[in-house]
């Protein structure tokens, strides 16, 4: 059985973003190349699928990306890089988490490549590559100025030496990740970018080698051509939107779309209050289209009073309190909403630009980011794909 409230996953739309991304990095480097700047051959594309795929379902979107041809698939940790060979996924799989207190051994059984954040993850991993006489291969993190996880960018000729001699640990890759790439007046930008090429040299000149690099968010590969280097990372950008404020003209298109179904229709008069709290209150005679949808699905409690959703092609606000399992909307300015209409929160009801709902504009209502509003969809929401 499908509930009223579902999702809908267009693994269409999510191979056609992968295209588009790759069109783009290929004709950018095909420029530069002509030009005799910035990055001459195009970056390959490492598909970041953690959060379980930002909430699109982790184990049939790594198939279609794993299809479209990306380099590797990067999840947050073990576990999601597990979940993914259990489902057959064949690709190279980076973790991009700390390591440091993890029990490692999916690393070794699942054939899984690490990242390496902190001496201390480097002798965990190095211990267990030793016990099992084999030789581990990695990607190491540099902090440039984010200052999470990571070897400090400016302290490495004291902390990498160790991890580098390692007789069971093979460097394959050097990379880090912007703070603020999605904001156009910071400068720790332009500073973590000096940083990182300045911090690749020294790995080089501790004896790591050139070393594959890669940095660039879906940000930072909107942004900046110059931190796409070998490989980049795009997310947000393979769902189909664009970090804000940032824009593209890339022909991207929105993977997921959100929609229920109007249960009932009921009036109130003026001056009856409507749902918890009665914070709202009507101030005209109201009709209401009542839908089974609420926070525990993933609808944020800020909707009430400032979002929308479409019904019958129309914008209608949503009036009182976002409840656990139920929210209301004013319909009073659209005819002959009934029972079983449908109502889109994320997605289309037509051709028009106002027809159209996406996680960015949800996320502008409520104060937060569109990463957000994709990651906290409920489990109970069922994906149909």
């Amino acid at each position: 059985m499908i509930r009223c409230t579902a999702a809908r996953v267009d693994l269409d739309a999510l191979a056609s973003n992968f295209r588009v991304i790759q069109a783009h990095l290929a004709s950018e480097a095909l420029l530069n190349r002509a030009a005799g700047a910035g990055v001459s051959r195009a970056p390959g594309i490492i598909a970041v699928v953690k959060a379980n795929a930002y909430g699109h379902g982790a184990r049939p979107v790594a198939r279609v990306l794993e299809d479209a041809g990306a380099v590797m698939l990067a999840v947050a940790d073990i576990e999601e890089g597990v979940d993914l060979r259990e489902a057959g996924i064949r690709a190279p799989i980076l973790v991009f988490g700390a390591l440091s207190v993890s029990d490692v051994s999916g690393v070794f059984d699942y054939r899984l490549t690490p990242t390496i954040s902190s001496p201390a993850a480097g002798r965990a991993l190095q211990a267990a590559a030793a016990e099992r006489g084999v030789t581990l291969g990695y990607h190491l993190k540099i902090d440039t100025g984010l200052n999470r996880l990571g070897f400090r960018h400016d302290n490495l000729s004291r902390t990498l030496p160790e991890l580098l001699a390692s007789a069971h640990l093979r460097l394959e890759a050097v990379h880090t990740h912007f703070g603020t790439a999605d904001d156009p007046e910071s400068p720790l930008f332009e500073e973590q970018r000096r940083r990182f090429e300045a911090a690749c040299l020294v790995v080089n000149d501790l004896g790591g080698g050139p070393r594959l690099r890669h940095a660039a968010s879906s940000a930072a590969l909107v942004r900046d051509s110059r931190v796409w280097y070998d490989f980049v990372r795009p997310g947000l950008l393979l769902y189909g939107l664009v970090p804000p404020p940032l824009h593209t003209m890339l022909a991207l298109r929105p993977v997921m779309s959100l929609s229920s179904r109007v249960v009932a229709v009921k009036g109130v008069r003026v001056g009856e209050p409507v749902g918890y709290g009665a914070r709202f209150t009507a101030e005209r005679p109201t009709s209401l289209a009542i839908v089974p949808a609420g926070y525990a699905d993933g609808l944020d409690r800020r909707l009430e009073g400032r979002g929308v959703v479409l019904v019958r092609g129309r914008r209608a606000p949503i009036v009182g309190a976002v409840s656990m399992d139920v929210l209301t909307v004013d319909v009073t300015e659209i005819a002959e909403v009934n029972p079983g209409d449908d109502v889109v929160f994320l997605g289309a009801q037509g051709e028009e630009s106002w027809q159209r709902i996406d996680a960015r504009e949800m996320a502008s209502w409520t104060g937060t980011i569109p990463y957000e509003i994709l990651c906290r969809l409920g489990a109970r929401v069922q994906r149909l794909y």
